[in-house]
C-alpha cells in the first residue's frame, strides 16, 4: 500500500511541477521568444500555438496595394474571454511562410526572468535590465534595450512633460514611477 501511495505523491507532484513549467513558459520573455512565439515560428505556426485563442487578422494590402497608411499585416492575439495578449507583426506582407518581425505585448502575464512587464515602473526596469539607448519624440519616449532586443514606451505625460515637446529626455529625467504605454520584442 506504501508503494501505491508514494507512485501516487510522485505522479501528483510531477503533474504539478510539469503543469506550472509549461504555464511559466507560456507567458515568458526573452530575447529569443515572447511566450511560445520565437525568431522561427511562421505565421501559419500562431494558427497552432494559439489554438485555444482568437486570431485576428488585419492584413495590409502589400507593395501592389493603395493603402499607404498600413505597410505591415498585424496580428491581434486575443484569449477566450476577450483579454488582448499580443500583437504579432510578420517579416513579410500577406506571406503565411514569413516568420516574425515584432510582438508587443497588451498582457502584464508575459514577463522577462527578473519579473519585467507592461506593468513594471521605470525604477522596476532600470533596477533589472540596462537601458542602452532612449530617443525622444513629440509625444513619448522609447527605451531601448539590447539584452532583450525590445523597446520601451514611455508617455510623455508619465515623465511631467506635455505633448508636442521637443525635449531630449535623459535616463535620470525619467521618474521611477512612470508606467510603459508599450513593450514590444523585436525580431532580427
Amino acid at each position: 500500500m506504501l508503494n501505491k501511495n508514494s507512485l501516487f505523491t510522485a505522479l501528483l507532484i510531477f503533474t504539478i511541477v510539469f503543469t506550472s513549467c509549461t504555464d511559466d513558459k507560456k507567458f515568458a520573455i526573452s530575447k529569443e521568444n515572447v511566450g511560445k512565439v520565437n525568431a522561427k515560428t511562421t505565421v501559419t505556426d500562431l494558427y497552432k500555438i494559439f489554438e485555444k485563442d482568437s486570431i485576428i487578422k488585419n492584413l495590409s494590402e502589400g507593395s501592389l496595394g493603395s493603402n499607404f497608411f498600413q505597410d505591415n499585416d498585424e496580428y491581434l492575439i486575443y484569449e477566450k474571454g476577450g483579454k488582448h495578449l499580443l500583437t504579432i507583426v510578420p517579416k513579410e506582407q500577406l506571406d503565411s511562410t514569413s516568420t516574425i518581425k515584432n510582438i508587443e505585448i497588451f498582457d502584464s502575464r508575459f514577463k522577462t526572468e527578473s519579473g519585467i512587464s507592461l506593468a513594471s515602473t521605470f525604477s522596476e526596469i532600470r533596477a533589472n535590465i540596462k537601458v542602452d539607448k532612449i530617443e525622444s519624440s513629440l509625444k513619448s519616449a522609447t527605451l531601448f534595450i539590447n539584452e532583450l532586443n525590445a523597446t520601451f514606451v514611455i508617455a510623455n505625460e508619465e515623465m511631467g512633460l506635455k505633448d508636442f515637446s521637443k525635449q531630449k529626455v535623459v535616463e535620470e529625467q525619467i521618474p521611477d514611477l512612470a508606467k510603459m504605454k508599450s513593450f514590444v520584442v523585436w525580431f532580427n
